[in-house]
């Protein structure tokens, strides 16, 4: 069975309020900041107005659909704890997770391999196979919990009510450093560069994220991965990506010194990722 949490939240963003707290409808432009981890100040990043209404909870209303899931690899413990905190943070009652709940709808399945999770295996099922190479035609006898999560996102790509923007897939990786990305390419010039938007302003927001080790292909050896059959079936209006997260450490940009992942930093650190970078979306 497939553990689902769902969480509603909102975009734009801003970390300060001018009239004090959130409300239900505000007219004042807003100012969003942009917080240096080195120098611990805020720089001001421009002004938004917001109306904060619950635009996914009305009748009728389209419902956009973030859709994350993790731990589809047993071995890759990392990809848990990077999952939780981004479940921490959006239950929490920070003021930026209050407002994403109002307008985003997310999906998350925390654990696509829970039988390989039990039984201590790296890669594989419980039947031994790899299941991120089985999203083309996932078995419901022997890859019960990816038929289970297919069914439920194209279901969701064929309602008219429900716009699926992100599909985000959490791994670790045993030889890389840092944080990064896998995406798809894309016929369309326009459509391939949208796609790096995304991992620019992880980037930007996060000082272990690396763009630089981010890659976009269609191999054919990755044809069965989530990211890749999900990239070929939604439209150009999704985006559909593998994050992945070392095993080890990051490097700090523009210096050699490297800082340990820890369950706590992970955690800390997805939950500051995911309230800063979708600020910029």
């Amino acid at each position: 069975m497939v553990l689902f949490a769902r969480v509603y939240f909102l975009l734009p963003v801003c970390k300060h309020f001018p009239c004090g707290k959130l409300k239900k409808t505000c007219p004042l432009p807003h100012r969003v900041y942009s917080f240096n981890r080195q120098t611990g100040q805020y720089s001001l990043k421009y002004f938004i107005f917001l109306s904060l209404h619950r635009v996914n909870l009305r009748s009728g209303a389209e419902q956009k659909v973030v859709f994350i899931t993790a731990r589809v690899h047993p071995g890759e413990t990392p990809s848990s704890f990077v999952c939780q905190g981004i479940i921490d943070f959006l239950v929490s009652q920070h003021p930026i997770a209050k407002v994403l709940r109002d307008h985003l709808v997310f999906k998350i399945a925390p654990m696509l391999n829970p039988d390989g999770v039990y039984l201590g295996n790296y890669r594989c099922s419980l039947m031994g196979f790899d299941l991120n190479r089985h999203w083309v035609d996932p078995s419901p006898w022997a890859h019960p919990t990816l038929h289970g999560v297919k069914q439920l996102i194209v279901q969701m790509y064929n309602n008219p009510k429900i716009s699926l923007e992100f599909y985000i897939d959490i791994h670790a990786h045993s030889t890389m450093m840092n944080g990064f990305m896998y995406g798809n390419i894309f016929e369309e010039e326009e459509r391939f560069q949208r796609q790096a938007i995304f991992p620019k302003l992880l980037c930007q927001n996060a000082e272990d994220f690396s763009f630089s080790s981010t890659s976009f292909n269609r191999d054919a050896v990755k044809a069965g991965t989530g990211r890749r059959f999900l990239g070929g079936l939604l439209d150009h209006s999704s985006y559909c990506y593998t994050l992945e997260v070392s095993f080890y450490s990051y490097i700090l940009g523009g210096t050699t010194s490297t800082v340990p992942y820890t369950e706590e930093a992970c955690i800390l650190y997805k939950s500051i990722l995911l309230s800063e970078c979708f600020e910029g979306t």
